[in-house]
């Protein structure tokens, strides 16, 4: 249970413990302010203790607000939970969401723009502070909806060793489609595959990695569009499916998302794509030499960008909204920003991260922490649109029948293509 939530007592920390909102305004006082936050863990390693950690300097900086901060599951179960605590009545104050809920969010009417809770010069300064592609998925109708936090763009893990045993370079990972296949056909062998992508959990996640590498985005930028049958979309799911049954560098149908990371340390795979967000983990656990590296590029490099915003709710107090501003703006701060991203993989969410003493250190001394950074160059939004879970789930049925062989590529992309027409017209 998490130490915030210790610190509470008979209802109040049940209601916590259950997901509940709580605002009960009884921490320090009658000025006092308590502010209920959820988060989600997609990737391994002690995150929460990370959370607790963190919220914990800020209650000691500011003693007249109190944060619950309430580990939620994943990403899809933080936003049934928050969205279930605002319709009961005691809604939570923020929440770490997926980024690619903001279209979501706002039809329901459930978050409020930063941009109409910023008041002085530095507050806005802060939302002008963090790496554009990072702020693609939380900005739309000229305003800004969502603040980056846990974010990530996909990279490449590499076993070096492995590499040194197949003859190849590990200084030199592959760089486009064609090197990842000539490599991984010489990586594979009995007991190891040359290469892991994963296709469940978030599979429409890496697939617009791969689309955008043959220079082809899924969406547009006003969430009432997509592109799953362009020709260059169902090339690139041509491409994922023929790593497995015609190049044979990785098994053949599904590859789970929750052990693949386990996979890549046990040696089972000698490259994997995964978020970066899981380098501290592997960084901690691997037995062997091992590599970050940009995803391979075909027609040009490129990966969406992923992972979790803050949101402010709707149905918070003028004072709520200020406290919450005031935590949102201590966890996003440079140095903590940094802090977060040397404990956990995930990016830091702004250059002056980066300029810290302390990250400049950390990634001169461990130079795959800068790999997703560096990446953000070639980054796309990752998926989003109105009915975000609906056309999600469309293509990602779509990815998952092509791999195992249910369709074809063009048949599985054309029959979501149609679906999610459906679904966005009346948004257009």
């Amino acid at each position: 249970m998490l130490k915030t939530l210790k610190r509470k007592a008979g209802s109040l920390a049940l209601a916590t413990t259950l997901g509940l909102g709580v605002s009960t305004g009884i921490a320090t006082g009658a000025s006092a302010v308590e502010l209920t936050m959820y988060y989600p863990v997609a990737v391994g390693g002690p995150l929460t203790n990370i959370v607790d950690g963190l919220v914990e300097d800020f209650e000691k900086e500011n003693p007249d607000i109190t944060v619950n901060a309430i580990y939620a599951g994943n990403y899809n179960d933080a936003r049934i939970k928050a969205l279930a605590a605002l319709k009961s009545g005691e809604p939570a104050q923020t929440s770490v969401m997926f980024s690619i809920d903001t279209y979501e969010l706002i039809e329901q009417g459930a978050i409020v723009a930063f941009d109409d809770v910023v008041e002085t010069k530095e507050e806005k300064e802060w939302l002008n502070s963090f790496y554009p592609a990072l702020m693609e998925n939380g900005q739309t109708q000229g305003k800004t909806w969502g603040i980056p936090f846990q974010r990530s763009t996909i990279v490449m893990y590499y076993n070096k060793d492995a590499f040194r045993a197949a003859g190849l370079d590990p200084e030199t990972p592959p760089a486009t489609w064609d090197d990842l296949i000539s490599a991984g056909k010489k990586l594979t062998k009995d007991g190891q595959w040359g290469a892991m992508i994963p296709s469940t959990g978030y599979p429409y996640w890496m697939f617009g990695a791969l689309s955008m590498q043959n220079d082809q985005v899924l969406m547009n930028s006003d969430g009432n569009e997509t592109y799953f049958d362009a020709p260059a979309t169902i090339e690139a799911l041509e491409f994922w499916k023929d790593l497995g049954t015609k190049h044979g560098i990785m098994p053949e149908g599904t590859i789970e998302w929750g052990t693949l990371r386990q996979n890549f340390l046990e040696g089972k795979t000698a490259m994997m794509w995964h978020s970066t967000g899981n380098l501290s983990v592997v960084k901690k656990n691997a037995k062997f030499d091992f590599g970050v590296a940009m995803l391979p590029a075909q027609k040009r490099r490129g990966t969406p960008t992923g992972g979790g915003n803050f949101y402010i709710f709707e149905k918070t107090s003028a004072e709520e909204r200020k406290a919450t501003m005031k935590l949102i703006r201590f966890l996003t701060e440079p140095k903590r920003t940094a802090e977060w991203s040397m404990k956990t993989g995930y990016l830091g969410t702004k250059p002056a991260a980066y300029a810290t003493t302390e990250m400049k250190q950390y990634v001169a001394d461990f130079p795959p922490a800068a790999v997703a950074r560096d990446q953000l160059e070639f980054a796309t939004a990752e998926l989003s649109t109105y009915q975000n879970g609906r056309v999600r789930k469309l293509l990602d049925d779509a990815i998952q029948a092509a791999l195992t062989g249910s369709k074809t590529p063009k048949e599985a992309l054309e029959g979501a293509q149609k679906q999610a027409d459906r679904l966005l017209k009346r948004y257009r």
